[in-house]
């Protein structure tokens, strides 16, 4: 099984990428963020002509999240049944092949000195106990998505250069690691131990090109499923604008596969 998450940042303008790069690289399953879509535009019927189930869970504004599963997609279910739903689609599970997989869009924060950021702590707490509450971590679990936050300085291209921002702080990562102890592992670490690999540049100043980058997309396996994992790769070229001119998003395609 290949799973893939990717924050397509808005689905209305990468659909014809998202469709290309899916036709090429046949993923079992696609966790999507920053839809930005309601679920009554989710384009379902372009997903179903390459074979794919879908669910999605979006508002219409600046979240929505979705899954794409061509082995099959049971019990979806929205959200982490608490007030922080309130804030935005930015949960969506599905039981796909076996796995249950978790589509995830973490809030910014913006700045540490902002409500957004106590917001995505509260969040990510609650995540933790979601997981706790409704989820055995015995079982095939994937938790995958934009966590906008870089795990370690390894992540980020430059340490110094986050120095009081978030994505990076002691808490958030702290955060992180609470739903990594869990029962879940980073599984892009195992086959990359070395860091220097990103999946979000800016769009400003040649960021891209200029290789200053961050690892914030993360795919998150239970032990269980960590254990088969025998790939995992940060897809850069889906970066780049596509063979067929689709324009790109500022994040790029995560994918591990599980034997």
């Amino acid at each position: 099984m290949r799973i893939a998450t990717w924050n397509v940042n808005s689905l209305a303008a990468r659909l014809p990428l998202v469709l290309e790069w899916m036709e090429a690289n046949a993923p079992d399953v696609v966790c999507m963020q920053e839809t930005k879509l309601s679920d009554a535009a989710f384009p379902a019927g372009a997903f179903a002509e390459l074979g794919y189930e879908t669910a999605h869970h979006g508002d219409g504004r600046w979240n929505g999240v979705g899954i794409a599963s061509r082995v099959g997609l049971e019990r979806p279910e929205c959200g982490l049944g608490s007030e922080e739903d309130v804030h935005g689609c930015r949960m969506l599970a599905a039981t796909c092949g076996g796995v249950r997989v978790h589509s995830v869009y973490v809030p910014n924060g913006r700045s540490l000195d902002s409500e957004h950021y106590r917001f995505k702590l509260d969040w990510l707490a609650r995540l933790r106990a979601y997981l706790d509450e409704r989820v055995d971590p015995g079982d095939d679990v994937a938790v995958c998505g934009d966590f906008n936050i870089a795990p370690d300085d390894a992540d980020v291209w430059d340490p110094s250069a986050f120095v009081g921002a978030t994505h990076v702080s002691d808490a958030e990562r702290r955060a992180l690691r609470e739903i990594l102890d869990w029962g879940l592992e980073d599984t892009v670490r195992r086959f990359h131990p070395e860091g220097g690999l990103f999946s979000w540049w800016d769009y400003r100043a040649g960021n891209f090109h200029k290789g200053m980058g961050m690892r914030i997309d993360l795919v998150l396996l239970s032990r269980s499923l960590a254990s088969r994992a025998v790939a995992a790769e940060i897809d850069r070229n889906a970066r780049k604008k596509s063979p067929k001119g689709n324009k790109p998003s500022d994040h790029t395609v995560v994918v591990v596969e599980i034997a």
